[in-house]
Order: C-alpha cells, then structure tokens, then sequence
C-alpha cells in the first residue's frame, strides 16, 4: 500500500528500528519517487525502475549539488517552517534544505543523541561555534539550539570569541561536577585549547570539523591529540551531519562515527557512482529517513570507510577530478 503524507511523522520516526531500517528506507523510496519531482527525474534518467529496486544498495542516490540549485521538496507544502543553509564565499551559491516539520527534526536529533549519550536534560551545552553563529540558517547553529532548550540547564550557551567567559564557565561547572558538553568547530577549539589548558573533569569535548583557512591544515589525529593534552581528557568526541541532513552520527573516540537510528551509510565507487555496496572505501552515501520531505538517499562528496558494524570514517573531500566519477550527471 503507498504510503501518504500524513503517515510519515514523528512517531513514524521513533519506530525506525535496525531490523525495520531497509524495509523503511524502500518504503520511504517508494513515497519519494511518486512525490518528489526532481528525485523522480533523476531516478528516470538513470532508466531505474522503482519496481526493481529491493534492496538499499539499488537505490538512486541524488548527488549533493541539487541541494545548490533546486529546491528538494517530497509533497507540497503551504508553509515551510525552517530552512538550513550552508556556508559559502561571497557570490558562491549555498546549499538549502527546506524543513517542512520541525518536529520531525527535533525527535530524530533528540532521540540520536539518547542513542549515545543518555538524557539530553544532564548535559550543560556550551557552543563555541564562530563563523557559525555570524551568519544566519546554520543548521549546526540550530541543532545546539535545540539541545539547549530541551536540557534548560541555567548555563547553556553560545560562544563567539568569549574566551574568558566560556573559561570561567567552564570551571564553575567543573567544579561543581555538572556534566558539559562543549560543542566546537575545529579551528575555534584549537584557539581556545591554546589560550586556556583546562583540565576538563566531567566534561566532553565534541568538534564539528571546520577549518577552512583559518588555520594550518591538520589532520583529526593531530587536532584530537593537541585537543588531549591541553584538556587533560582520554577522548575527543566529533559529529557528523550537514546542512542537507536532519540526522547525525557521533564519533566516542578515534574519529570511528556511528549512525544514529536513523542513518545508513553506504560506499560508492569512485569511478562508478552506481556500484554501491554496504562496506568498503569511497565515496560516501547517505540514508537519512528523518530527510522525509526532502530526499533522504543523498550521495555526498566526502570520502571514507564503512565497516561491517554499520561504523564509517570520513578521510576527506573528493577533488574536482574525482567528482566526475562521483556525481554522474546534471539533469
């Protein structure tokens, strides 16, 4: 029986289970072929028969770029609460992901962190997000934004360059034993470690990746071991997500993620975008079923690993030569 509008909704989102994840995703396929244009076109121009499609590795993945320059919608919709939108030099277009049910994105974000780390109402979230802060429909931005509001701890907050203040909070909530979550881009907690090497008790330290020129390229390794011996912890934590994503994957330590419930990686030849498998190393495709009213089968540009265990890492970006391989085509 096809599925509807109406029947993809937040309850739809808490009974995604391991066991149910495939039998969802080519439900959701299904739902996305017959109502969403753009995703139908290119499914078309592939010659891909939905009939056909039985299994996650025979679904179409939409590369990235439409995100830049359509607008991917499943269904119509009179309103559109919310929109994300990615970073970009001035006169770059951005991507933009429209959000047509908050509430949809607020339970799959809620419930992925359970996942991993408990009640989200234990934590004090401090988020020290430059450049993420300065301009406007950061999806990074909002995500801490709702964690903030359903833990409503007293101390929750944003950070630009407030380096004194996020110090001194962070040392009255150490001292007091409160359980934080310091939420970073890459470039901004590497500045902080350096001015202020504070032995981080009870705390996690978790980045979001984001360099860009602000300072000397590193690698992961290099930066979660500078992070370490400034901040006196074992771990650093790392998130994986994207303005085209409603879901998140969360790396505990080694920079090994772990999809939420509600994610799916899956691997692609470089050189042949249609030949997918469950494990092995390339580029990366992502099954997002919170993505309902968007498209949730999305093939990126970041490269990595995905093992047996459902667990990936990401090694990088794609070049420009590579994406031909990539991104087959432009409809």
């Amino acid at each position: 029986m096809p599925y509807k509008t109406d029947d993809f909704n937040a309850d739809f989102i808490l009974k995604i289970s391991k066991e149910s994840f495939e039998d969802t995703a080519l439900a959701l396929f299904q739902y996305q072929y017959q109502n969403n244009e753009l995703y139908k076109a290119f499914t078309d121009a592939l010659n891909i028969k939905p009939d056909n499609v039985k299994t996650l590795q025979q679904i179409p993945f939409l590369p990235i770029p439409f995100f830049k320059t359509h607008t991917v919608l499943s269904g119509s919709f009179n309103h559109i609460p919310l929109r994300f939108e990615s970073s970009g030099t001035t006169g770059e277009v951005t991507s933009k992901h429209y959000v047509s049910d908050e509430t949809i994105y607020q339970t799959s974000l809620l419930a992925g962190f359970k996942q991993f780390y408990g009640s989200v109402k234990e934590y004090t979230f401090l988020a020290l997000l430059p450049s993420y802060l300065e301009r406007q429909n950061a999806s990074l931005v909002h995500m801490a934004k709702v964690l903030m509001e359903e833990s409503n701890q007293p101390h929750n907050g944003f950070y630009l360059n407030e380096f004194d203040t996020l110090a001194q909070t962070l040392q009255t909530l150490i001292a007091e034993g409160k359980k934080v979550l310091l939420l970073g881009v890459t470039f901004a907690l590497l500045d902080f470690a350096e001015q202020y090497p504070i032995h981080m008790q009870h705390t996690i330290v978790m980045e979001t990746g984001g360099m860009k020129g602000r300072r000397e390229e590193m690698t992961r390794e290099q930066v979660h071991s500078f992070l370490k011996e400034r901040w006196h912890v074992e771990h650093i934590h790392s998130e994986y997500g994207m303005t085209e994503l409603l879901s998140q994957a969360y790396a505990l330590q080694n920079g090994i993620f772990n999809p939420s419930a509600t994610m799916r990686v899956l691997v692609r030849d470089i050189n042949d975008p249609l030949d997918v498998s469950t494990t092995g190393t390339g580029c990366l495709n992502i099954i997002d079923l919170a993505n309902i009213h968007s498209c949730s089968f999305i093939a990126t540009e970041d490269i990595g690993s995905v093992y047996a265990d459902s667990s990936f890492t990401v090694k990088g970006r794609v070049d420009n030569s590579a994406l031909r391989g990539c991104n087959l085509m432009v409809i």
